[in-house]
């Protein structure tokens, strides 16, 4: 089992839609690094955290896990999806997506705690200028932080 950390705008999809819809397609992704983790490495039960970014207090909000492994996401052939690609074809689609399930909604832990706490230093999501939104999460980070945190 690998572990994950997502990123989502909450305003676009929280974890509270996540919640109630129960399980979601992961799509939009447009960064190729972020595209060959979810092509390549995501695998089926994989854990994620899911991380509001872009809002007032981004952080941890939530677990998910992968229901369905990488397969052609579907916004890239949708002419009206902001995510529309037109190099991408049925036979050769450049972005992927997973499909996650809702497990957990865990009280929000700020990214201004997870900075602060020297046992996180390693973590990518704390590296400067890290801002993959599929990003890898050791198991001990993993561990440590729903340990300290939550």
């Amino acid at each position: 089992m690998q572990y994950w950390l997502f990123k989502t705008e909450p305003d676009e999809f929280s974890i509270n839609d996540l919640k109630r819809k129960n399980n979601e397609v992961w799509d939009g992704i447009r960064n190729y690094q972020a595209r060959n983790f979810l092509r390549d490495q995501v695998a089926l039960d994989d854990l994620v955290f899911i991380y509001h970014s872009s809002c007032k207090e981004p952080g941890i909000v939530g677990i998910a896990t992968v229901i369905k492994t990488a397969f052609p996401d579907p916004s890239q052939f949708d002419a009206n999806s902001k995510y529309f690609d037109t190099k991408s074809t049925l036979e050769n689609p450049r972005w992927f997506s997973v499909e996650l399930q809702f497990v957990k909604q865990l009280r929000p832990i700020p990214l201004a705690k997870l900075k602060n706490d020297q046992q996180l230093a390693s973590m990518l999501l704390i590296q400067k200028g890290s801002r993959l939104s599929i990003q890898p999460v050791t198991k001990s980070e993993w561990e440590y932080i729903l340990k300290t945190y939550s």
